[in-house]
């Protein structure tokens, strides 16, 4: 029995993928369930599970659009699981073509007097153009420097290295495209501004310092700072709830919800999965659902519902070294709050210089809803809680507010 293997459908909106690899080769016996490829959607990287056992036939290459419900690959049921090395091995084996001989070098022409020599309509031209006739290959008879070797001639841009200045073209994924038309969409229909801040990390370096090995022990996943970015961030949209809003068309949306999205990098490229209610999570329920989420982005599991929808944004660009940056809103949201590497800073504590481990932080918004007192306040008022961390997030019981 031939069946027909037809392409599911990855989540509501979504009308057609793209063939990102295949992972079985046309002919190939393979096992039901078994991972046969990857496909693109505008949202996510899927894999696409075999139906049935049998031999497969392909029918689509890499890199084709497919319409969902389009048929991409037959499996022959009726076809048994081969026993050792595969007939196709051995037939490749076999049909792999004997060595041919080398072929006989062409002997270079005979050098003459006339080789290298530039006529003179070339000479004049190589001499206005800073080029020495030795440079040059003729083309003409007997090696000769013709008028149209001088014209095509460049002048050297510099001293030549040797070295490789190879390129490669290859087809964006369907995700990355999908990506950067949102970008776009973003800076062309929003009127994005962006806020900077500073923060003074010490009192969460304390925290982690005294008790992350104790949180770990217990909890199984590490004290990290998204905890207490994700913790601000919620206080601050409950103080400041336009920033938890979005446009639709000519309403404005508020949510008394705080589903956050957090940027990760996948193996795919930037993926955004969402944290849900992440206003009624703990430190150990944020840890978790981070190193969760993070997981299956990277192991390319993550699924479209896990990444729709999003209140507001939190971009961690410290991780890969960056200073500061201005994060691009995540439409159709309002907000994205940037971190930033943590370096050591002088700074003034009351009036003494000390230093401490500093973090920038950035927020851009969407300034057709958010104004500058909301956008600003804001952003200080997560500045104010990392920087009283004890009080502000944990209601000043520490053991209690890490479950420890």
């Amino acid at each position: 029995m031939i069946l027909e293997m037809k392409v599911p459908s990855p989540g509501e909106s979504i009308t057609e993928v793209e063939i990102a690899e295949w992972l079985v080769s046309d002919g190939d016996y393979v096992e039901k369930d078994q991972a046969i490829a990857e496909v693109d959607s505008d949202k996510a990287t899927l894999e696409l599970p075999a139906e049935e056992s049998g031999i497969i036939t392909l029918k689509a290459e890499e890199g084709d659009a497919v319409a969902v419900g389009e048929v991409v690959c037959l499996i022959d049921t009726s076809a048994k699981a081969p026993q050792g090395t595969s007939a196709k091995k051995e037939e490749k084996k076999e049909a792999t073509p004997a060595k041919e001989a080398p072929k006989a070098e062409k002997s270079p022409e005979k050098a003459t007097y006339a080789t290298g020599t530039a006529s003179p309509a070339a000479k004049k031209i190589l001499d206005e153009k800073g080029i020495a006739a030795s440079e040059l290959t003729g083309t003409g008879r007997d090696g000769r420097i013709t008028k149209e070797d001088a014209v095509k001639a460049q002048p050297s841009m510099g001293t030549p290295t040797g070295g490789p200045r190879g390129a490669q073209r290859k087809k964006m994924s369907m995700l990355r495209r999908k990506v950067a038309e949102r970008l776009v969409e973003a800076k062309n229909t929003t009127a994005m501004l962006t806020t900077f801040n500073e923060v003074d990390m010490k009192p969460i370096f304390d925290l982690r310092k005294e008790y992350k090995e104790t949180f770990k022990a217990k909890h199984g996943v590490s004290l990290g700072f998204m905890s207490f970015f994700t913790k601000a961030v919620t206080r601050a949209l409950h103080l400041y709830p336009d920033v938890n809003s979005m446009i639709d068309g000519k309403e404005m949306i508020t949510y008394d919800f705080c589903d956050i999205s957090i940027a990760v990098s996948g193996p795919k490229g930037l993926m955004v999965p969402v944290m849900r209610n992440a206003e009624q999570l703990s430190f150990r329920g944020v840890e978790a659902e981070v190193k969760r989420l993070a997981l299956r982005a990277r192991d390319g599991q993550i699924t479209v519902d896990e990444m729709t929808g999003g209140t507001f944004t939190i971009s961690n660009g410290g991780v890969f070294g960056s200073m500061l940056s201005t994060p691009i809103i995540n439409p159709p949201q309002s907000g994205i709050l940037g971190m930033h590497n943590i370096v050591e800073r002088p700074v003034v504590v009351d009036g003494q210089i000390v230093i401490r481990p500093v973090m920038f932080v950035a927020l851009s918004y969407d300034h057709r809803i958010i104004d500058g007192r909301e956008s600003v306040g804001f952003l200080v008022a997560v500045k104010e809680a990392l920087e009283n961390p004890v009080e502000l997030l944990m209601n000043g019981d520490v053991k209690k507010a890490l479950e420890l």
